[in-house]
Formats: structure tokens, sequence, C-alpha cells
């Protein structure tokens, strides 16, 4: 990324034709460059108007006859904008920012790009805006990437977390703790200096009794990451099923409209169709697969495999079975074969006569399995539908949300970490208090016990980015759009 002394410009609204489109010019010099393209109508230079405050102007420039800024004599007028100045450190950067709100169309906020980097400036890398707050201290890690969860929100619930993130809540959590091990860290490295003499700063049980509550902290928020996870992503749920047992009919029936092929030959959905609703808030990413089934067809083959790949990162499976059909020796393959996954036990085609009944479906999940590790069962819930009236659909969609996301998540309720950065940081700390604790428990010294709680104050510090280095930052804002 380039020089924090170059003063940068990037257009801040999406591309194409629109009522606005905003250019962000930030850096010590966005004034100056600003002013050799912009024309008050009040005639103040930039550096003397009110900050904060929309000023009416026009974006001056004539590449064609010069190739330079136009010399305030030949002025050639290509639009009418408004100018606001926001000044350091009272922006979003932290430095002297200038925004140029113009008519939306490419070609005017593109000349006014070109403008300002004839003027001085040079186009922003990706993120770079924000990364320039976080330097500057105007955001930590968790706010930055609080800001692009904002962006990319997919839902009412997913933009809740993203605020939470932006507002702080995680990161004055994360600080709670990283203030608690600085703390214990300090006892035991002033009682390192004088242990010739005996003397403790901290005894060991209050030491391992505070390392044990910044571990159950950790471990609060670590139970909340698939949660965080499938809201900020939607919840992957995979519909499964023999042939015929009215799988694309269900995609389409959740979707209400014709997305996938509907047949009464077996094999019709060769590939993984994925589609996305809304439920309460929450996005729902839908998945319709190949029925599986053993055939020599080469392309159903792939199909399947896609299918069983698209199921071991299913949060939810959508198991369907036929409502006019008995319950055969394959269907007690499928619900052995998925046990373990939370699932949603759809008996279709209710408006066909009964041949099976939820209570014999349940009956034959409820029997011990066979292969399940552990003895593992993943929650289950039953719907009877039918794809093709729309009865129990509803339903079919309520349970999906209820089994992957117990409560509907509102702010205020305690902070979800939804980031998988965040988890394995928040791991890594884990491992390295268990560490300290058995430490402790064992009477190691004072520098092993340090040495761990060390570990775990870097990993946290990482989260915020009070710990960080330039590839990660880079990983960070390279997701980050070029105006952002």
């Amino acid at each position: 990324m380039g020089s924090l002394d170059d003063t940068i410009c990037a257009v801040a609204t999406p591309m194409g034709e629109g009522g606005v489109g905003i250019v962000r010019v930030s850096g010590a010099h966005a004034l100056p460059v600003a002013s050799s393209i912009l024309r008050l109508r009040s005639g103040k230079p930039l550096e003397q108007i009110k900050p904060y405050q929309l000023y009416l102007g026009q974006f001056i420039w004539n590449p064609i006859q010069t190739g330079k800024i136009v010399e305030r004599e030949i002025p050639t007028v290509l639009d009418e904008v408004l100018v606001v100045t926001m000044r350091a450190p009272r922006s979003y950067t932290g430095e002297d920012v200038v925004e140029v709100h113009a008519h939306g169309g490419p070609v005017i906020v593109n000349a006014i790009c070109e403008a300002l980097i004839q003027a001085g400036a040079r186009l922003a890398e990706p993120g770079e805006f924000t990364k320039r707050s976080f330097l500057n201290g105007r955001l930590d890690l968790t706010q930055a990437e609080g800001v692009l969860d904002t962006i990319r929100a997919n839902s009412l619930q997913s933009l809740k977390m993203a605020q939470e993130h932006l507002q702080g809540r995680l990161s004055m959590i994360i600080q709670h703790q990283r203030d608690r091990l600085v703390k214990l860290v300090a006892h035991l490295e002033a009682g390192m200096d004088f242990v010739e003499d005996d003397i403790q700063f901290i005894d060991q049980s209050e030491l391992k009794h505070n390392t044990q509550e910044v571990l159950g902290e950790i471990l609060q928020l670590l139970a909340s990451a698939e949660e965080g996870r499938m809201i900020r992503e939607g919840i992957r749920t995979v519909i499964v099923g023999r042939p015929n047992v009215g799988k694309s009919s269900l995609l389409n029936g959740i979707l209400g409209t014709n997305r996938a092929i509907v047949s009464h030959i077996p094999g019709t959905t060769r590939d993984v169709l994925e589609e996305a609703i809304m439920v309460e808030g929450i996005m729902i990413r839908l998945f319709d697969t190949a029925g599986l089934r053993e055939t020599t067809d080469e392309l159903e083959n792939e199909g399947m495999n896609r299918a069983n790949q698209a199921i071991e990162k299913a949060d939810v499976l959508i198991v369907a079975f036929d409502y006019s059909t008995i319950l055969n020796e394959k269907d007690v393959i499928f619900i052995e074969k998925y046990r373990e996954k939370p699932s949603v036990m759809v008996l279709n085609k209710t408006d066909l006569p009964e041949k099976t009944s939820l209570k014999e479906l349940q009956n034959i999940v409820n029997q011990p399995g066979k292969n399940s590790e552990d003895g593992l069962v993943g929650e289950k819930k039953y719907v009877e539908v039918s794809a093709l009236t729309g009865e129990g659909l509803d339903s079919l969609k309520k349970a999906i949300k209820s089994l992957a996301i117990g409560r509907q998540y509102e702010t205020g309720d305690s902070v979800l970490v939804s980031r998988l950065r965040h988890k394995t940081l928040l791991h890594n700390a884990e491992v390295a208090l268990q560490n300290a604790i058995l430490a402790i428990d064992d009477g190691l010294s004072a520098e092993c016990v340090a040495l761990e709680l060390r570990i775990a104050l870097n990993s946290l510090g990482e989260i915020v980015g009070a710990i960080t280095n330039e590839d990660i930052l880079e990983q960070i804002f390279r997701e980050f759009c070029i105006g952002k």
C-alpha cells in the first residue's frame, strides 16, 4: 500500500448512473488539491469555509484543450456540485477530507478523479480510507471489519450485528479481558524481581481465579461463533433425499418461483442450485442437490459428488421424503447417513393420499443409529408440506431458522463473534489460558505462567489490532472496495 503521506482520492459510490456520485479526497493536501478543480459560488477558497457543511460549487476542468487543470481565467464548467470539508482529526480517516457530491454519472465522477490525480492526488487502494482510519486511531480492527460487514450485510440481523462491532462492543469486551491479563502479568513479573526474597504480589488462588474468569468470557464468545457466522453469511441449507421425492419442487415452493426444473424422470437435477430467501430477518441460503442413488451416468455421478460436498458444509439439512409412498430401506439409509446433522425431516406431497405419517418417520429416526459416530444425533424437526399447494412451507422456513439460530438476535443481546479470524485468535487465547491454569495447578514457576498469559494477551491484541503486522492488515483491507 502507498505512503500515508500521499493524498488519495476515489469514487465512494457505486459505479453507474445515479442521482448522486461522491468522490472522496483524504490527506494532508486534500484541500489545496481539491481547490484546484473546484470553484465555490461564494468565491471563498476551501480552506476558509466552515467544515461539515455543504457548499454549492462547480467542477472546472478541461483536459481536451490543455491536458492540465484549467486556469482561473479560462474555466470550463463540467458539473455543478456540492462540497463538504472535514478537518483532521475529526474525520473518518483522521486526516483532512474533502467530499465532492456530483451528479451520478460515470463520466462525471471519473473525470473528477482524473482531475484530482493530475492535481497531485493518487487513486486510493482497496480499503485505504478505512486503513488510515485504523492507523490514525479512529477505529480498531474489529470496528474496521464492522464497516465492511455493514456494507456487505445481507439481512437486517447481519446489519445489526455489524453495527454492534462498528460501535465497539466486541472491542470493549476484548479490551477488558486484555486489561485483566495485563494486571496478572504485571503482578507475576513484579514477583520475579523479588523471587529471592520470596515476595508474591498475587497469590496462586487469586491468580487462578482471575485466569479462569477471563477464560470463561472467552469461551462465551467462542460459543457464539457459529451463530454469528450464520447471521453474517446466511444459513447454508441443503435439500437432500432420494430421486423424485420432490426436492426441486420444495426449492421452487420455498422460493415462490420456478427456479429448478421439475420432472418425474429420476436424475433430472445434475448440479447444485443455490438461491436465497429471508426468514424473520435472517438469510437462508438454499441448495438443491441431485438425488443420491447408484448410477453409471457420468454427469449424474458428478452431480452427486457436488451434492455430497454441499452436504458436508451444510448448517441445516432438509431431508425430504415422499408422503405418498411407504418408507423403504433407501429412506432408512438416508436417515442413518445424516443422523448427526441438524435436520428438518420433511414429508412432501401431502396433496396426495397418505402412505407414510410423521409418527412413522419419527419412530425410525429415534431408533438407535448403527453408524453414528459417538452416538451423536443432530437436532431434528418434523414438517408436513405440499410443495404443489404451498401448505406447510412457512412452517418449514421457520423450522430451518430455529434449528440454526435458536433465538431472534436483537441489539442489546450479548455480542456475537462472526469472523474466522476472531474465532481462531480466541481459540489460541483459550489454549494459552488453559495451559496457564495447568501450570498454576502443577506449581510451575511464575515465568511459565506469565509466558502463557502473554500468549493469550497477544492473541487478544491481534483481534483489535493492538498487535499486528502489514501482512495481516493487507489481508483484511484488501476485502474493501476502493472508495472505502
